[in-house]
C-alpha cells in the first residue's frame, strides 16, 4: 500500500497557517500602499472641517474670541492655523500653533494669494491634492527643514485669508507604527493560530488515522482491531460501522474457513471412500480369481470325463471345488460381517457371561486342528471371570485369535491365553513363531492385508479376520493389538470386567 507523502492533519494545518499568513502579507501590503493614503484622506476629509469651523471666526478680532472646545480640539488634531485679513494690511487675526508656525503660515498665504512663488518651485515643492471656489489643498515641504505638510488655505466670505495646516511626518509614522504593528501582532496570531490548529486538527486526525490504521488491518484479516476513539461526530458513526463491518466480517470468514473445512473433509473422505472401494474391489477380485478358476478348471474337468473311470480322481476333483467354494463362502460371509459392523447396522447386544467359559469351549471345538498342528495349548484359568460385552462378537474375536495363532504355531509349537486384570481386562493369545516385521504392524488391520501370502493362501486365509477384530473392539468401544517377541506374538484386546 502506497503511504501518504504528508499527514492529514499537517496538510489541514499546513493549509490554514498558509491562509493566515498569506492574510497578515494581505495586510501588512495594503498597510504599505493605501494607509498612508486613506490617512491623507481622513486628513483631507478633517482640514475641510477646520476651514468650515474658522469660517464663524472671520469677523474675530483676536485668539481670545476662539472658543476653547475648539482649539482643544485643534490640539487633538495637531492642526496648526492663523486667520489673517488682508484690509488691515496683512494682519493676523487669529492662529493656532507656536509663533513661528503662525508667522510662517501668514508669509506663505502672502506668497500664494501674490503668487510670489515660481513655477519651479511650485514642481518641487508643492503637490496638489484638491482645489476649488472656496480653498485648495495640497502637500508642501520645507525648503530648510523638509518638513512635509498637508495644508488647506483660501478665502473667507468677507475677504479674510485661512490657512490650516498638519505635519505629514505624524501620519507617516503612524503608518509605519502601524504596519509594524499588524507585522508583529500577526506573527503572533498566526504562531498562536498554528498551534490552537495543530491541537485541534490532532483531535479531528486522529480518529481518521485511527479508521486508516483499521481498514489496514482488515484488510489483512485482523479483525481484533476495533475503533475506540470519540469525538461525537459523523467520524465515530463510521467508526461504528467499521467495528460492525470488522466482526460481521469476521463471523462471516469464521463461517467460510469452518465450511471449507468440511468441505475438505468431504472430499478427503470422498477420495479416501473411492479408494477404499478400489482396494477394496481389487481385493474381493483378486481374493475370488482363484478359487473361480480352480472350480471352473475342475469342473470343467468333471465334465469332459477326463478320468474314464478313475474314481479317486474324479473324488480328488470334486474335493477340490468343494474345498474351493467353501473358501468362497466364507469369504462372502466375512465380507458381510465386516460390512454390518462397520456401517452399524450389526448392533452390539450387551450381557454378562464367563468368559472363561467361553475361551474353553473355543478350545474345544478347535480340538481337532490343535492335534492336526500338534500344538500345546495353555489357559490356565479356572475360577469364572465375568464380563459385559456382547457374547457372540467376543467369541468370533477369540476364534481368530486362536485361528491365526494355530495357522502361524511353529518353533515350540506353545498357544498361551492369558487374563491380565487391571481398569479393564486383557485378553492375550500368544503362539511361538516368527514375529512379524515392525513395518507390517501398523497395516495388520486394513482389510485383505497379508504379511505372508504363500502362507495365507496354504490355510485359506482371506486377510479379512483382524479387521472384523478390529471393527468389533471399536463398535465395544475397547482396543486391540499385537506385540512381538522374540519366539513369538501376542495378539490381545481389552473388555470391561464386572468388579466385586
Amino acid at each position: 500500500m502506497k503511504k501518504p507523502g504528508r499527514s492529514l492533519r499537517a496538510q489541514i494545518a499546513g493549509s490554514f497557517i498558509g491562509l493566515l499568513l498569506l492574510a497578515l502579507l494581505m495586510i501588512v501590503a495594503i498597510n504599505g500602499f493605501f494607509l498612508e493614503k486613506y490617512y491623507i484622506s481622513r486628513k483631507a476629509d478633517a482640514l475641510k472641517i477646520a476651514f468650515e469651523i474658522l469660517k464663524k471666526y472671520e469677523t474675530a478680532s483676536s485668539a481670545e474670541e476662539i472658543s476653547q472646545e475648539w482649539l482643544s480640539e485643534s490640539s487633538k488634531q495637531n492642526l496648526s492655523w492663523v486667520i489673517v485679513s488682508e484690509e488691515q494690511e496683512w494682519k493676523i487675526i487669529a492662529g493656532y500653533g507656536f509663533k513661528n508656525d503662525i508667522n510662517v503660515m501668514s508669509g506663505r498665504l502672502f506668497g500664494y494669494t501674490h503668487n510670489l512663488e515660481t513655477s519651479e518651485d511650485v514642481d518641487k515643492r508643492f503637490e496638489l491634492l484638491e482645489k476649488n471656489d472656496d480653498c485648495i489643498i495640497q502637500k508642501s515641504k520645507e525648503s530648510v527643514m523638509g518638513v512635509e505638510y498637508m495644508e488647506i488655505w483660501g478665502v473667507f466670505p468677507r475677504g479674510a485669508y485661512c490657512m490650516v495646516r498638519t505635519p505629514l511626518e505624524s501620519i507617516q509614522e503612524s503608518a509605519a507604527i502601524s504596519n509594524s504593528f499588524y507585522f508583529f501582532v500577526g506573527v503572533g496570531i498566526i504562531a498562536l493560530s498554528g498551534l490552537c490548529i495543530w491541537l485541534i486538527t490532532n483531535r479531528i486526525t486522529k480518529p481518521i488515522s485511527e479508521l486508516a490504521d483499521l481498514s489496514l488491518r482488515m484488510a489483512n484479516l485482523d479483525f481484533e482491531a476495533r475503533y475506540k476513539s470519540s469525538i461525537n461526530n459523523e467520524i465515530d458513526v463510521l467508526g461504528q460501522n467499521f467495528n460492525k463491518m470488522s466482526k460481521e466480517l469476521e463471523n462471516t470468514i469464521s463461517e467460510l474457513k469452518t465450511a471449507n473445512a468440511e468441505l475438505q473433509k468431504d472430499i478427503e473422505n470422498k477420495i479416501r471412500m473411492d479408494e477404499q472401494r478400489r482396494e477394496f474391489l481389487g481385493n474381493v477380485s483378486h481374493e475370488l480369481k482363484t478359487p473361480i478358476a480352480l472350480i471352473q478348471g475342475y469342473a470343467e474337468g468333471l465334465k469332459e470325463n477326463i478320468f474314464d473311470d478313475d474314481a479317486e480322481s474324479q473324488e480328488f476333483y470334486c474335493d477340490v471345488i468343494i474345498d474351493e467354494a467353501a473358501k468362497m463362502n466364507k469369504l462372502v460371509r466375512s465380507l458381510l460381517t465386516l460390512n454390518q459392523l462397520e456401517s452399524g447396522q450389526d448392533a452390539v447386544e450387551m450381557s454378562r457371561f464367563n468368559l472363561v467359559e467361553l475361551i474353553q469351549g473355543v478350545i474345544q471345538k478347535s480340538s481337532i486342528m490343535i492335534q492336526q498342528s500338534e500344538a500345546k495349548v495353555f489357559f490356565d484359568e479356572k475360577e469364572p471371570v465375568y464380563v459385559w460385552a456382547d457374547e457372540f462378537k467376543i467369541e468370533e474375536v477369540i476364534t481368530n485369535y486362536f485361528t491365526n495363532a494355530l495357522n502361524h504355531l511353529d518353533g515350540d509349537r506353545e498357544i498361551e491365553i492369558k487374563l491380565e486384570r487391571g481398569s479393564v481386562l486383557k485378553v492375550s493369545v500368544f503362539n511361538t513363531g516368527s514375529p512379524i516385521p515392525e513395518a507390517d504392524i501398523p497395516n495388520l488391520w486394513n482389510k485383505f492385508y497379508k504379511v505372508d501370502k504363500a502362507h495365507t493362501r496354504e490355510y485359506g486365509g482371506s486377510g479379512i479376520g483382524l479387521s472384523i477384530v478390529k471393527a468389533v473392539m471399536d463398535s465395544h468401544g475397547q482396543s486391540c493389538g499385537v506385540t512381538n517377541y522374540e519366539n513369538g506374538v501376542s495378539f490381545w484386546f481389552t473388555l470391561d470386567i464386572e468388579k466385586h
